[in-house]
């Protein structure tokens, strides 16, 4: 097993207010790339919204490979967003790629 960074981009197709961002951190703080030594070097945010309503989340992720971590990546995202009541229609997902891996 490895531990992946995974970078999944997104667009809030409604401005989100900052209570959703927050959640939406509280959410994924688990898989906080800051706990890697890339994540740390590189000051890396776990959610980061730009002023047009797109977003970036980076995430730390086990696992066996980078297929894997990608997936895992996108059902963490996914999920994160449900709990907060955000649908994946008000924020369709882009595709995620690794940005960093520790073996």
């Amino acid at each position: 097993m490895s531990t992946y960074v995974i970078t999944i981009p997104g667009t809030f197709l409604t401005p989100p207010a900052a209570e959703v961002q927050a959640a939406v951190e509280r959410e994924l703080r688990p898989a906080d790339p800051r706990q890697t030594s890339l994540g740390r070097r590189e000051d890396l945010r776990i959610l980061t919204v730009n002023e047009n309503d797109t977003f970036t989340v980076r995430l730390e992720v086990e696992a066996a490979d980078s297929d894997e971590a990608e997936d895992t990546a996108r059902r963490t995202v996914a999920s994160a967003l449900t709990a907060v009541g955000v649908t994946a229609d008000e924020a369709p997902l882009g595709p995620a790629v690794v940005t960093g891996i520790e073996v």
